[in-house]
């Protein structure tokens, strides 16, 4: 088993530090979406809070390497299209309270 170091730093609210053993990253954003800019790129990732349902898309050093061809598949956008709605739905719902 190998060891693993991590740790968060909080600088402001949505903005966080990480120091892990591959390097250090910048973390933007809060629960439900954020960006983190790294040594391996930039990681977009949106989901729904507290339901482990989430996309991420990866920027940078080898993304392509495993990718299809062509702008992706047509099921893809669509299961995108829709996390997208339903994470707007729950925002505007708590903004609503």
């Amino acid at each position: 088993m190998a060891w693993r170091f991590y740790r968060r730093v909080r600088v402001l609210p949505g903005i966080s530090v990480n120091v892990s053993k591959s390097g250090p990253s910048l973390t933007l954003g809060g629960r439900g979406a954020h960006v983190t800019i790294g040594r391996r790129g930039v990681t977009r990732t949106v989901g729904i809070p507290g339901t482990g349902i989430y996309w991420t898309d990866r920027q940078g050093y080898h993304t392509g390497v495993h990718r299809q061809s062509g702008n992706g598949s047509v099921l893809g956008a669509i299961l995108k299209l829709v996390l997208a709605v339903i994470v707007l739905s729950v925002i505007i719902g708590i903004i609503s309270k």
